[in-house]
């Protein structure tokens, strides 16, 4: 059994510094229409989605971040694997809520926040475009945005904010909202990042809750070496990186990355296929 890959506390709740994302097993790649159709062919079943579920809770790797009531497949999995293995995944629902200032979109959101707790999310982070409709960047506030947060908390759930926009981690801490963890875009490349990296990576340093860092490889734009190794040496011990695995051979190898850049050393993985292997490629002269 391998040693149990590094962990932090959220809201009191432990969770491995590196979680489970779900973009490569939903459909959303972030590089082309085919893209995503492959991955929605690849992951048409609970199967193959529970097989990298799987590869992850080898390493004790619990938590896994994605939209719960958008792919259906998500809860089957979680089920599976955790039948398969005997361990209890920790679920993490970014649910898409209605946030229209009337009665009637309220009930929808609770609704949909109900949902998640029914489907035993620990965590309930409303997604991005949801929360980023109720910025107010002239008066530094995320209008209404208690309102939802108490919903979560009635509803026995942990809040935190899914985010793009750097904004809400400053306006989340300024207003004391009661958020426990934030998302936040942070790669090597400033891929769908609304500013400079280096901001981004003072915004998290500063932040006062612990930070989920995702696309740490720039959706596929960069390598796991170079992108899970940035991020890993950029933010504090307490935050995170939510990563996207295709298959559960990713997984195994992101999973070493990730614990090599924690521990400042090489990470012990298989070299690249070429078609020709000098010494150059293989990285090492060879008597």
């Amino acid at each position: 059994m391998s040693k149990q890959f590094p962990r932090t506390l959220v809201g009191n709740v432990s969770l491995p510094r590196l979680i489970i994302g779900c973009n490569w097993i939903s459909g959303f790649s972030h590089l082309s229409a085919a893209g995503d159709t492959m991955i929605r062919q690849t992951h048409s079943a609970p199967e193959s989605v529970s097989s990298i579920f799987e590869a992850f809770l080898e390493h004790d790797i619990n938590a896994v971040l994605g939209l719960f009531g958008v792919d259906n497949n998500l809860i089957p999995a979680v089920n599976l694997a955790q039948e398969r293995t005997g361990k209890k995944m920790i679920l993490m629902d970014e649910p898409i809520i209605n946030v229209d200032d009337s009665q009637m979109a309220r009930a929808e959101a609770k609704k949909k926040i109900d949902e998640c707790a029914k489907h035993g999310a620990t965590f309930c982070l409303p997604l991005h475009s949801c929360v980023e409709q109720l910025v107010n960047k002239n008066t530094m506030t995320i209008d209404r945005l208690p309102d939802y947060l108490y919903m979560i908390r009635e509803a026995g759930m942990i809040p935190g904010l899914s985010a793009h926009m750097p904004e809400v981690v400053q306006y989340a801490d300024l207003n004391e909202y009661d958020v426990e963890t934030y998302i936040q875009i942070y790669n090597c490349m400033g891929f769908l990042m609304q500013v400079e990296i280096e901001s981004v990576a003072t915004i998290i340093q500063n932040a006062k809750k612990p930070v989920i860092t995702i696309k740490p490889l720039a959706a596929g734009r960069t390598t796991p070496f170079v992108g899970l190794n940035f991020v890993f040496n950029t933010i504090r011990e307490q935050d995170m990186v939510a990563i996207g695995c295709f298959d559960a051979n990713q997984a195994v190898e992101d999973i070493e990355i990730a614990r090599a850049a924690i521990e400042r050393r090489v990470p012990r993985i298989t070299n690249r296929n070429s078609p020709l292997e000098t010494s150059v490629i293989k990285g090492v002269i060879q008597d």
